[in-house]
């Protein structure tokens, strides 16, 4: 084992073993924090992005096109599916073992020297905010352009609202999901993401439920931004094809201008969208009408219906909204044979509401469930009494994910269609196992 491996497990080793939903720190005590590492990338033009669902695909948008008009830009996203790494890109490359390690030292050599006020109180950053400094750090270093920010929670609170000046904000679709932080309402919520506003900075939001939108527009008039809504009837001709979809945006600049998103997910037009209203406001000349074209075109985002074989996808959908959004991608993707899924779930989501809905869609011939290889997991035992009590359904348990998956996967006739969903944590089980050598 070289030295530099040794070096960047160790360093993973430590960010694990900080407590990941437990000892967070006040924004203050982040600030100080940020600004006791110098602010790093604080001259970037920051894009920062809040909301449910969508918020990771929004980034990659962005990124994409940034990629396709030579424009250097840093991506904070969250969770990872496989290596701590995936959380900082710089340029669409992931952060290389070296160069994650030199940052978490930079890290750890200024958590030795705090300020008073932060000794005092025995500051340490948490598990997300320990990764947030780090891609900071990364992203000076690398020297980009633009820093694309994805929230973690919520918004108001998170650890990336600690930067002092941003250039947009973006707002994806709200829905229900980590109400015992964010609160047990949609206006609740939104009001929580909508945390991210500045005075000035243009917010760009989708327009689909009342209270989201009204609420989005009250914080927005107190905090002085400025909301650019995203109207559904922005978005026309949706002709979806076999491995692609396209659609027609209108934006203000333009009249309707024709996109193609390279995914089945029905989804992420919406998305798309989102990113090409806020690139528009950026008026940079160098984002053109085709270079957005292209970086739309061009993206690829792991874990969002994303084909791994043959007519297997995988999808990270783990809450009602992301379910439903799923679903509606399935029915509209032809099978000649029968549909198959494998489904796994966090104990702390709404498992039974998640259940109910793929049950009752009548989608699925078959459906196996495992549990995950995490302390976080739904035990097997209540995930197997969830879906008995639908007694006409075929369901299947397995000792782990990967047993299923290839279960699943070989057993599949040629017009057959296999679906993994119900959590990232399960995707980026899946990833690990199909990037292991076969031998393994």
């Amino acid at each position: 084992m070289t030295e530099p491996i040794d070096a960047y497990r160790k360093a993973e080793e430590y960010i694990n073993n900080i407590p990941r939903f437990t000892g967070k720190n006040n924004m203050e005590n982040t600030r100080m924090f940020l600004e006791h590492l110098g602010n790093p990338a604080g001259n970037c033009r920051i894009i920062h992005i809040a909301g449910t669902n969508g918020k990771g695909s929004v980034c990659a948008y962005l990124c994409s096109v940034f990629r396709a008009a030579h424009i250097s830009a840093g991506m904070f996203t969250s969770p990872h599916l496989v290596t701590m790494r995936e959380r900082m890109a710089v340029d669409g490359r992931i952060a290389t073992r070296e160069e994650f390690t030199a940052v978490f030292d930079f890290v750890m050599d200024k958590l030795s020297a705090l300020p008073p006020e932060l000794d005092q109180v025995s500051y340490h950053p948490s598990f997300f905010e320990f990764l947030f400094f780090m891609a900071m750090v990364y992203f000076e270093r690398a020297g980009v352009e633009y820093v694309v920010l994805e929230t973690g929670l919520g918004g108001r609170l998170d650890a990336t609202n600690a930067v002092p000046d941003k250039e947009l904000c973006v707002i994806t679709s709200i829905g229900y999901d980590h109400m015992e932080y964010l609160g047990d309402s949609l206006g609740a919520i939104a009001s929580e993401k909508a945390g991210i506003m500045r005075r000035g900075v243009p917010v760009i939001y989708p327009v689909k439920q009342a209270e989201v939108a009204d609420c989005i527009e009250e914080c927005a008039a107190r905090t002085g931004a400025v909301t650019v809504p995203v109207l559904p009837g922005a978005i026309k001709e949706i002709k979806i094809h076999n491995k692609t979809i396209d659609f027609s945006l209108q934006l203000h600049y333009y009249d309707y201008i024709g996109f193609t998103v390279s995914t089945s997910a029905i989804y992420q037009i919406e998305n798309a969208a989102l990113a090409v209203q806020a690139l528009m406001l950026l008026h940079d000349e160098r984002i053109t009408e085709s270079v957005m074209q292209t970086g739309i075109r061009q993206m690829v985002w792991e874990g969002r219906m994303e084909e791994v074989l043959p007519s297997v996808y995988l999808d990270g959908a783990h809450n009602i909204d992301g379910i439903k959004a799923f679903l509606e991608t399935v029915r509209l993707q032809p099978c000649g044979g029968k549909r198959r899924l494998l489904f796994s779930v966090v104990q702390d989501k709404q498992y039974q509401a998640l259940i109910d809905e793929l049950v009752l869609s009548g989608l699925f011939d078959e459906i196996g469930v495992a549990a995950l290889q995490s302390t976080r997991a739904l035990p097997l035992h209540v995930l197997e009494d969830s879906f008995r009590q639908y007694t006409e359904l075929i369901c299947k348990t397995y000792d782990d994910p990967g047993t299923a998956f290839w279960e699943l996967v070989r057993g599949r006739d040629d017009e057959d269609r296999v679906y993994i969903v119900g959590s990232l944590y399960l995707v980026g089980e899946i990833k690990a196992l199909l990037r292991r050598p076969r031998h393994d």
